[in-house]
């Protein structure tokens, strides 16, 4: 039983002690708009539980684009999505990495118990979903969600709910802002790397990895580096060359040496395919040139979307894979079906992780064989700000966290 109403930021409750509110990170319809305006500290009741949920005290959270776009209340507004299903809270509270202690249980719940250490992971299902029940995956499940976007109580606020599967144990080797900062992006590279058999990646495969010094990019490298194949990294600038080579890639390419990216011009217009095809395959040579060898990716890890899908299907290996789960400079791809069909390549879609592989990465990092790369930590009223650098494209190599629970830094090593 509470002895206080709420506590105070970084006044932890005695362990197992549930006040009645806490202090969160809220977005209102009425304030959609960019993240500095977008989310407010607000007090709100602590959500019940359910019997298969934990509430989890966090101490630090993850920071990804999901919540920009809650935030902005685009592509959807996810608070009227919610509303739909029966939701009339009228907030959101966003945030879908976290690191934490588990304070309270659900009645059905027999994995955690108070006091344990987590890391949350953002995949969440119903367990009743017919999908679930007879055994499938629940990535194809109906009831699907990703916490803390399409789902409320995130890990912006001091109390989070989730299921109790969701939860993996904390790295002792790491603080909690590094706990909560590389479950997200981690998982879902994990998944397009090693989700999709045959195409698992396998000791010396060429994997091309976009965007390599970003959060999940960074993830992809080391993910990739551990299983003994050839990451290389498409980077923007040359600075981010050491960052992704100290990771474990044999190289990278500055992808603004080359100016094809952007829509695929029509086949029937010789002069501009032909243009085009020249700087896809300049591309390609500067892969094996990375390489030492005229070998080219069995796995091309994508994210991009519209600017540079047709040039990834061009270079992919024949029989090999481009796995895609983002489209961050567009979504309508233009492809030459004809590179994909006679040489025989897959293009594959894929959508976080689920428990197995979440673990499966958690367990990387245990062995301490991925790092997060935490490369920025913000405080629990800098949340706004902190996603306003990312919606405005000026945030930090790596991923980034605030701190929630912790009163500072560099606590939780040893927990």
């Amino acid at each position: 039983m509470a002895t206080q109403k709420i506590y105070e930021l970084g006044d932890q409750p005695p362990l197992g002690t549930v006040p009645e509110e806490m202090y969160a990170q809220l977005i209102r319809q009425d304030r959609f708009g960019e993240p500095v305006k977008g989310f407010q500290i607000e007090r709100v009741p602590v959500p019940e539980l359910r019997p298969d949920d934990v509430l989890v005290y966090v101490m630090a959270a993850g920071i990804n684009y999901n919540n920009v776009w809650a935030s902005l209340g685009l592509p959807i507004d996810v608070i009227k999505g919610r509303e739909r299903e029966g939701d009339k809270t009228g907030f959101h509270i966003g945030g879908s990495d976290a690191s934490g202690i588990v304070y309270a249980v659900g009645s059905a719940v027999t994995n955690l118990k108070v006091g344990d250490r987590v890391v949350t992971h953002c995949g969440s299902w119903d367990a009743d979903d017919p999908h679930v029940k007879s055994g499938g995956d629940p990535m194809y499940a109906a009831s699907f969600r990703i916490w803390g976007y399409e789902t409320n109580w995130g890990s912006f606020a001091q109390f989070t709910r989730v299921q109790a599967h969701q939860c993996v144990p904390k790295p002792q080797h790491l603080t909690w802002e590094a706990s909560a900062a590389y479950m997200l992006v981690g998982a879902t590279a994990y998944r397009m790397l090693m989700g999709w058999p045959p195409h698992q990646v396998e000791k010396d495969d060429v994997v091309l990895i976009w965007g390599g010094a970003g959060g999940l990019g960074c993830q992809a490298i080391q993910i990739a580096a551990a299983r003994g194949a050839i990451p290389v990294a498409v980077i923007s600038g040359e600075e981010k060359h050491d960052f992704c080579v100290k990771l474990g890639a044999k190289g990278t390419i500055n992808r603004k040496k080359f100016d094809h990216w952007g829509m695929m011009p029509h086949w029937k217009d010789n002069e501009a395919y032909g243009k085009w095809l020249k700087g896809a395959r300049a591309f390609g040579a500067a892969i094996w040139e990375v390489v030492g060898a005229r070998k080219s990716p069995r796995l091309v890890f994508e994210h991009p979307g519209e600017d540079t899908v047709p040039t990834s299907i061009f270079v992919c290996d024949t029989g090999g894979m481009v796995v895609i789960c983002a489209g961050t400079t567009g979504y309508n791809a233009v492809a030459d079906l004809r590179y994909l069909w006679m040489r025989q390549k897959r293009f594959q879609g894929s959508h976080f992780a689920n428990d197995e592989q979440a673990t499966a990465l958690n367990d990387l990092v245990l062995a301490k064989k991925v790092d997060p790369c935490l490369s920025r930590t913000g405080e629990f009223k800098e949340i706004p700000t902190v996603h306003q650098a990312m919606y405005e494209n000026r945030h930090p190599h790596g991923n980034m966290a605030c701190l929630v629970g912790a009163p500072r830094t560099g606590l939780g090593v040893g927990e």
